[in-house]
Formats: C-alpha cells, sequence, structure tokens
C-alpha cells in the first residue's frame, strides 16, 4: 500500500534555501546602489549640462558673426538631446531593476518547488521501502495456515499476525490529507484481527467480484466491437456545410463522436451495481452510505480516457437494460425534453433498491476549457430500511479544446444525505493543479451521523479506488496557516470499497470502452422502436462508416425539427385551447417531496409493453 501523507520541508533543506535568498537578496542591493550611482551621475550631468544651456543662451545673445550663432545652437541642440537621452539610460535602468526583483521572486517559487517535489519523492521511497521491509519480516513469521487463501475470506490479501513488533505501529501509520474543515487525518492499521472481519469494512471484494464473472454467463455478450478508424479531421468538410446555413442548422460530424448516445452513457452508472447490491444487505445505515458513497464516485471513473462525445438523443429516444435474469435490475431512459436537452432514467432492482434521476446537461465555454454542469438530483431508495439517499454530480472539464490533447477532470463536492436518517457523507473531487503535490484525481470524504459526528473516511482517486476507514478517536490538532484549526482523526485500516475494473484488451482501438460500455450497444430482440441501438447513424458508425454516418445524422435532425415545426404550427393554431405540447411516453411530470423540484419520473408501462410487444405508443424518430 501506497501511502500518502502531508510533510513540511526537511529540515537540510532550510540553509540551503536560506542562502540563496541571501544571495539574491544580495545580488538585488548590488543592483540598487549601482542604479543610485547612475542616479547621481544624471544628476551631475543634468546640473552641469543645465549650466552649459545657459552659457550658451547667453552667447546667442551677443553680437557675433551670424556662422558663429549657428554653431553656437546647434551645440545647444546637442546638450539638449544628451540630457534626454542620459534620462532615459536611467529609467531604462531602473525598469530593468523592478523586472529583476519581479522576476527573482518567480524562480525562487519555481525553485521551492521543485525542492519540495524532491523532499516528497525522497519521503515516499524512504515509506516504501520501510513497508517493503515489513511485509518481507510478516511473510517470513506468518504461520503456514496464512497461505492457504482458498480458506480465507479475503481472497489473495494480505494480513499481518498479531505478533508485530512494537516499532512496525510506526511503520503502519498512515496519514491523509483531508478537506478543508479537517486537514489532516491519521490512520492507525488494527492489531486486532477481528477488525478485519467487522460488517462495515468489505474486505471480500474481490473475492465476491470473481465468483460473479463465475455465476454470471447465462448469456455471452459481446466483448469486442470494430476498432475505430483512423480518419483525419478535414476542417474545410465542416466549414462547407456551414455555408448559408443558420447556426443551430450546421450538422457535427461523427468524427467528434463515440458509438453511444447520452442514454446509454447515463446507464453506465450502473457499471459496479454490485456495490448497492452490498448496501442493500448493510444493517448500519453509516456502513451503508459509505457504499453509496463508492458507488457515486465509480461513475466517473470511464470517463479518464472518454474525450469523445456520446450522440445527443432525439427526442422520445429510449434506452433500456434489462439485466434481470443474471444481475437483477432492469433500467430504462427516455429524452424528455429536447431544449433544454434532458433525460430521464429508472432502475429497478430485484436485490433490494431502486434508483431514479433527470438530468439536464448545461455547458460553458471559456476559451481553453469546456465545463459540463449535470444538473438535477440523483435518488436511490432501499426497500428494506425505507433509507432515501439523494445527490448530485460534480462538474466535468474538458481541458485543450482548441490546442493539444484532450483529457478530462471532475472538480467539486457531492453532498449524500440520507433523508430517513439525517446522515451525510461530504465528498470533496480536488481539481487538478500542476503545481500540486495532491495525488491526481483525488476524492476525500467524511461520513456523520445526524449530530454532525464522524464517523467513517473515505479516500481514493474517482478513476482507481475508494477506501473506507473507521473512525476511532478525533481530536483538534494545530492551527492551520489559514488560521483554521486542523482535526486530527485516529482510524482503523482502511478497507477497500470500489476498485476499477481494468480495461478490455485494445480498448485504446475500442474508444476506452469498460467491458459493460461495450455491450450497450449489441442488438436485443423486442425493444422499443425508439431504442438507441436502432438508431442507424449510431450504427453505422460503430461499424466504421462514418461517410454514411454523417449523412445519415443530417437526415434524422432535418427529420426531428420537421417534426417540432409541426408541432409548433399546432400550438399556434390552438390559441385559445391549452396546448400541452409534446409528453414524453413513460416518465410524467411530478414535485419531489424533499427537495420540491418538478422533474419527471416513471410512470409505468414500458416493461409491460415489451410483454405485449406493442409499441404502438411509440412515435416514429428513425
Amino acid at each position: 500500500m501506497i501511502i500518502f501523507y502531508s510533510s513540511d520541508d526537511s529540515g537540510d533543506e532550510e540553509p540551503a534555501s536560506q542562502s540563496d535568498r541571501s544571495e539574491i537578496q544580495g545580488t538585488l542591493k548590488t543592483l540598487a546602489s549601482k542604479l543610485d550611482d547612475l542616479s547621481t551621475c544624471n544628476d551631475l550631468i543634468a546640473k552641469h549640462g543645465a549650466a552649459l544651456q545657459r552659457s550658451l543662451s547667453e552667447l546667442e545673445g551677443l553680437r557675433v558673426p551670424v556662422e558663429g550663432g549657428e554653431k553656437i545652437k546647434a551645440v545647444n541642440e546637442r546638450a539638449t538631446l544628451f540630457r534626454i537621452t542620459s534620462n532615459a539610460m536611467i529609467n531604462a535602468c531602473r525598469d530593468f531593476l523592478d523586472l529583476a526583483e519581479s522576476h527573482s521572486r518567480r524562480w525562487q517559487r519555481i525553485l521551492q518547488y521543485e525542492r519540495e517535489q524532491r523532499t516528497h519523492l525522497e519521503e515516499t521511497i524512504e515509506q516504501l521501502a520501510k513497508q517493503h521491509n515489513s511485509l518481507e519480516r510478516a511473510w517470513r513469521e506468518a504461520p503456514p495456515l496464512a497461505t492457504n487463501t482458498a480458506d480465507s475470506p479475503a481472497g489473495d490479501k494480505v494480513f499481518l499476525t498479531p505478533k508485530e513488533e512494537a516499532s512496525d505501529e510506526d511503520e503502519d501509520t498512515e496519514f491523509f490529507d483531508a478537506m478543508e474543515d479537517s486537514p489532516a487525518f491519521i490512520t492507525v492499521a488494527a492489531t486486532d484481527h477481528t477488525h478485519g472481519a467487522s460488517g462495515g469494512q468489505p474486505n471480500d471484494w474481490n473475492q465476491e467480484d470473481h465468483v460473479r464473472k463465475e455465476l454470471q454467463p447465462r448469456r455471452r455478450r459481446r466483448s469486442h466491437i470494430p476498432d475505430k478508424p483512423n480518419y483525419s479531421l478535414n476542417l474545410w468538410s465542416i466549414m462547407k456545410n456551414c455555408i448559408g446555413k443558420e447556426l443551430s442548422k450546421i450538422p457535427m460530424p461523427v468524427n467528434f463522436n463515440e458509438p453511444l448516445s447520452m442514454l446509454q452513457r447515463l446507464t453506465e452508472d450502473l457499471e459496479y451495481h454490485e456495490l448497492l447490491d452490498k448496501a442493500a444487505k448493510c444493517e448500519s445505515s453509516l456502513e451503508q452510505l459509505c457504499l453509496v458513497a463508492a458507488f457515486s464516485v465509480s461513475s466517473y471513473s470511464t470517463t479518464v480516457h472518454r474525450t469523445a462525445k456520446p450522440f445527443n438523443p432525439l427526442l422520445g429516444e429510449t434506452y433500456e437494460l434489462d439485466r434481470l435474469e443474471d444481475l437483477g435490475y432492469r433500467s430504462l431512459c427516455e429524452q424528455v425534453s429536447h431544449h433544454p436537452p434532458a433525460a430521464a432514467h429508472h432502475v429497478l432492482s430485484q436485490r433490494g433498491w431502486t434508483l431514479w434521476q433527470e438530468i439536464t446537461i448545461a455547458s460553458k465555454f471559456r476559451g481553453k476549457y469546456l465545463s459540463i454542469m449535470p444538473l438535477g438530483a440523483i435518488h436511490l431508495t432501499f426497500h428494506a430500511s425505507g433509507n432515501h439517499y439523494v445527490w448530485r454530480k460534480v462538474t466535468s472539464t474538458v481541458h485543450n479544446i482548441i490546442v493539444g490533447k484532450l483529457w478530462i477532470d471532475q472538480s467539486g463536492d457531492i453532498e449524500i444525505v440520507n433523508h430517513r436518517t439525517k446522515e451525510t457523507c461530504q465528498l470533496k473531487f480536488s481539481p487538478y493543479s500542476y503545481f500540486s503535490r495532491e495525488v491526481p484525481r483525488k476524492v476525500t470524504g467524511v461520513v456523520t451521523d445526524c449530530d454532525g459526528q464522524a464517523h467513517y473516511i473515505l479516500s481514493g482517486t474517482w478513476d482507481d479506488k475508494i477506501e473506507s476507514a473507521k473512525i476511532v478517536h478525533s481530536s483538534r490538532g494545530n492551527s492551520s496557516s489559514e488560521g483554521k484549526q486542523k482535526t486530527v482523526y485516529q482510524t482503523l485500516s482502511p478497507k477497500l470499497l470500489w476498485k476499477k475494473y481494468p480495461l478490455s484488451e485494445n480498448a485504446e482501438n475500442m474508444y476506452h470502452f469498460s467491458s459493460l460500455a461495450l455491450t450497450l450497444n449489441e442488438l436485443e430482440e423486442g425493444v422499443s422502436m425508439t431504442d438507441s441501438r436502432l438508431r442507424p447513424d449510431q450504427r453505422l458508425m460503430e461499424a466504421g462508416r462514418w461517410d454514411e454516418a454523417n449523412m445519415e445524422k443530417q437526415r434524422l435532425e432535418e427529420k426531428q425539427r420537421a417534426v417540432r415545426r409541426r408541432r409548433e404550427a399546432k400550438a399556434s393554431d390552438a390559441l385559445e385551447e391549452e396546448y400541452e405540447g409534446y409528453q414524453p411516453i413513460w416518465f410524467h411530470k411530478r414535485t419531489d417531496p424533499i427537495t420540491g423540484e418538478t422533474n419527471f419520473v416513471y410512470k409505468g408501462g414500458y416493461w409491460e409493453a415489451k410483454e405485449r410487444q406493442d409499441w404502438s405508443m411509440c412515435p416514429d424518430i428513425f
């Protein structure tokens, strides 16, 4: 296990830093003294120059021949130019000194940052060496039974025996950066083996995942799609299609897309549904909240390499994911609005939970990057306990929109609230910074009860894993540099809640799709005629026929515009009668009693219509 901790600059770095600072200050003082000398010289030049000009002016007043007067006038002009030039030289020297002062501070900051990075790496390597020695010693001292992973409830994990030396306790102590109001966590590894079997610390994740994969395959689903073609993007072909058209009617080529719709991307939130299956079995609502928090983070794990945009769904487009037989849940999405674009989602699981959400995407282009802000709340209820959780998504940022390689970051805060018990989880997604010593894509969190007392610490990254650690003691530490008092949490050894599945082989040529994403566009029998799997431009793109996909995409968008024009014409004809406008087929508007917002919720009927194979109520959108 790699240990991440806060560290101050080591003592042996201070003298060197102080000497460098003194050297810079000495150099600046020398430059300032030289500048003072130049200023003195300038004053003398100005004084004597003025006296010279007065003398020359007096000479001009005397009666001298015309030729002599012209020469005196020329000398007077040259003296004036000399004085102006000397003043300009002094001003340039003063500007140089100001520039040197500002750049010296910048170089000093850069040098200090590099020193801190080196110190951090040295300390990390030292800690890794200590852990390596500790693991070797534990392996040598462990009894033969400890190597029998078949009987161990934790699979292939290694647990240290209670016969550790006293000095090992310091080596197992881990320091985590906390959130703003508690910027220091201390995690102490438990020496009592009974802690490892506690119900709230799911340490058998890997084994359960293995069993799931062994028992799952009632139907063999696809694990590959055609490789992404290596088409170069011709900007002229895009500009050519823009000539003479309104901005809203400019067709964007599929070169910017991936062969999935936004409804399918929304369904990808269920990649790690096992977390909710496990949470439904928890007797403790706090332990359940830890798993719900891990589930909320896991939905971002597929975005780290996915820089292409999904297809915008057509109004009335749907997507179903029926995994009732093998995974115990059914999912349905529908595009309920086009302006603004909004999608409603409903999932019902036979394993004790229901999830629903309505997501509206708002975006802002800020020059170098694009901010994508999902609006709307996510609801999750557990049938047995009645616990009702609500949270919202964080902001996604796509960097290097104009120049450079695209990359995605997630930043912001998530508050998950159990509205039955009033327990909360505060998650912080730290934005990436080149000058930060933090782990990239870092996520930290604190789980608190209704009285605000912290019980669990969550830590990890949104693209890899999340761990939880039970708090056994908390105390107030020293004040930080901003004047805030630090909270120090002493916890048991962290336990793995969620770990990202590795991508499939050749994933870089398959749009970096996860194992679930590879199956989402696979054709299935009996789906609705509005299902995203049947969208022709999307299927052509997946097959590698991008030119045909672009033409089909233009046809579908123009068809949707024509339908909207007919709908607007009906609305204008019904001047005196109230015209409802477009109404979704499977969702209807309701006011949420918890958030107070009006949103679309599932009204039922889809799976019954599928059973009857009656899709007569569905619009012809393809």
